[in-house]
């Protein structure tokens, strides 16, 4: 089946190490869109970090960002669909992650941008006018992303630990080369939230073709009728795909796509 829909995450997918997204996978996406089929970025970023591609978002104007959290109306620059965790869960998760694994700090991405507890540490600059205090104060608004570190353990221990004392509550994934976990509502993923966006386009899953390199773009990868993991994906997302595509530095997504739509 030719797919009607492309799903791409950007970071470490469609985007190269350097942050750029090149000329030729520019050409390729702005082709395929000419073809009719719907190119959707789906990606963890936040929306601060999300808005840098937004230039490279077809007539549909629509992306998937904060893990499937938001659907946002580039356009109108408003949100169609909010998928958000109530501040009273944000609380209360947080509360026990910190009880069952100390050392546990929080930051949490909202519509309005980052707020983080003091003594989380950032990796990545933080806009001027970020938020500084403890969580019972900044967690006062619907949370489009909670984001739990840890300076101590790895990845998949620290994220075994948070499965096993909230994870029937929400949903943990993460996509960081540190122990960075990102945590969204009870089963919002990209999957969940790409499926709601595709049968509103009357495209069914055997119709998309996606591309992912890290373990939050496992269920859209499993969802999608055609899944491609990057050459250069965790070893957990090359285990689950058969399909290999290019690394991000040798623009693999326009590669596939120019086959598949002999471009």
């Amino acid at each position: 089946m030719t797919p009607r829909l492309v799903a791409t995450d950007l970071d470490g997918t469609l985007v190269r190490s350097d942050g750029s997204i090149s000329g030729h996978t520019r050409s390729v996406l702005a082709a395929v869109e000419a073809h009719g089929v719907p190119v959707v970025f789906v990606t963890g970023r936040p929306l601060r970090w999300a808005r840098e591609v937004f230039e490279h978002v077809g007539d549909h104007g629509l992306a998937i960002v904060s893990n499937g959290a938001l659907v946002w109306d580039v356009a109108a620059d408003e949100p169609r669909l909010r998928r958000e965790i109530d501040p009273a869960t944000v609380l209360e998760v947080c509360a026990d992650l910190r009880a069952a694994v100390p050392g546990s700090v929080f930051a949490l991405e909202t519509l309005d941008g980052i707020a983080l507890e003091p003594e989380f540490m950032e990796r990545h600059p933080m806009p001027e006018d970020v938020r500084r205090a403890p969580l019972a104060e900044i967690a006062d608004a619907p949370v489009v992303k909670l984001l739990a570190r840890h300076e101590e353990l790895g990845p998949q221990e620290f994220w075994d630990a948070a499965e096993q004392a909230i994870g029937d509550r929400v949903t943990i994934t993460w996509s960081s080369t540190t122990t960075l976990l990102e945590i969204s509502a009870y089963e919002v993923t990209k999957a969940t939230t790409l499926a709601l966006l595709a049968d509103s386009l009357g495209v069914p899953a055997e119709a998309v073709v996606a591309f992912g390199d890290m373990p939050n773009d496992l269920p859209m990868l499993a969802w999608a009728g055609t899944p491609y993991a990057m050459a250069n994906a965790h070893e957990s997302v090359l285990a689950a795909v058969d399909r290999v595509a290019p690394g991000n530095d040798e623009d693999g997504v326009a590669s596939v796509l120019a086959g598949i739509f002999a471009l």
